[in-house]
């Protein structure tokens, strides 16, 4: 074997690139630590299939790899500063904590992406202070990846970003609210609670909603059903409240399934030659709800939301949802109605229950 790895080193230096790119790719796959500083220096290769092997083969060896690539993040040529934070941002090892804080001023956006990603999969408490800044990057793949990292940071970055939510650019605001959203932190409740009244962009605001059904709280859901009133916040806030899966919503989604809250001007919708306004879609979004937090109020409703074909398909899934206690509900529908349409959903729908004809 240790020949057979030194041949493959040699022709990392043949002249042809077919060559190298075969080398490099059997060294990934033989996973060889002799190889690292071989296959490093490949990443200057003028060939790019070469260079896209040698990354690839860096990769899969792994750790041994590391330290090396820890250096090139400070290599003077920003082509090497971007292979070598893409690979580490898949490997993901904490030794090299220290280069790629620093790179995250880089002044190439690919290396503070990669170099955020990295710091993420990390998770070390000490990298939240330094990304922080980056959900202000001008690039938008800088930033989504600086808060996914701050996500994945759990608790050490709930305080900065909370702070976050009060910064001037409106930007560093929406990430902070996504963050805090997927970490799921409820310290982040309240925080958010007053963003989705207070806030001066309607794009905060509406993400303050989504972290609201992300984070699953049940003291969100009040106020979720106050924003209901608010027209541009108004389907998502039954989304974030299907989320939460709270029977106190229960009410107010009926409500807007049987049209009883629909407020007095929806905005209509042009799509497949059909008119809609929004109303419509809140509906689809209230029957979704309803099915995912399964209280048999509901029941009813979601049997008569059967009748009109803009809610007949989610009306028939929610029902699924239910379980046993739907099939009593939905036989006396197939037993009288004559739609073929709607028949065919409810057969699916107790076929889906586990009812056959001729069963009780």
């Amino acid at each position: 074997m240790s020949d057979y790895v030194a041949e493959q080193i040699a022709a990392l230096k043949d002249e042809d690139w077919a060559v190298r790119e075969e080398a490099a790719s059997t060294l990934g796959s033989l996973r060889e630590a002799r190889a690292v500083l071989p296959l490093v220096s490949l990443l200057r290769d003028p060939d790019r299939a070469v260079r896209q092997a040698a990354i690839g083969a860096l990769t899969a060896i792994g750790e041994p790899a590391v330290m090396v690539l820890g250096a090139c993040l400070s290599d003077p040529e920003l082509s090497i500063q971007e292979a070598a934070s893409s690979i580490l941002a898949v490997i993901g090892d904490r030794r090299v904590l220290e280069p790629l804080v620093a790179a995250l001023q880089s002044p190439d956006w690919i290396v503070r992406m990669h170099a955020a990603k990295a710091l993420g999969r990390i998770g070390a408490a000490e990298a939240a202070q330094p990304l922080l800044p980056l959900l202000q990057d001008k690039v938008k793949a800088v930033r989504e990846e600086a808060a996914q990292a701050l996500a994945l940071m759990g608790s050490a970055a709930v305080p900065l970003l909370l702070q976050a939510l009060r910064h001037e650019d409106w930007l560093v605001r929406l990430h902070a609210v996504e963050s805090l959203g997927k970490m799921k932190s409820p310290a982040a409740v309240e925080p958010l609670l007053y963003v989705l009244f207070n806030d001066r962009d309607a794009a905060v605001r509406e993400d303050a909603i989504r972290a609201l059904g992300e984070i699953g709280d049940s003291r969100a859901v009040e106020f979720l059903i106050m924003a209901m009133k608010e027209p541009g916040l108004r389907l998502l806030a039954v989304e974030a409240l299907g989320r939460i899966g709270d029977a106190r919503a229960v009410p107010a989604l009926i409500e807007v399934v049987n049209g009883s809250s629909r407020p007095a001007v929806s905005r209509p919708l042009d799509g497949c030659g059909d008119r809609w306004d929004e109303e419509m879609v809140v509906m689809g979004a209230a029957v979704r709800a309803l099915g995912l937090i399964r209280d048999d109020r509901a029941l009813p409703i979601l049997v008569a939301a059967l009748q009109s074909t803009i809610t007949r398909a989610e009306a028939a899934a929610a029902l699924v949802r239910f379980g046993p206690a739907a099939v009593p509900y939905l036989l006396p529908v197939l037993a009288k109605e004559q739609d073929d349409n709607l028949r065919y959903h409810v057969k699916e729908a107790l076929t889906q229950l586990g009812w056959r004809r001729g069963r009780t």
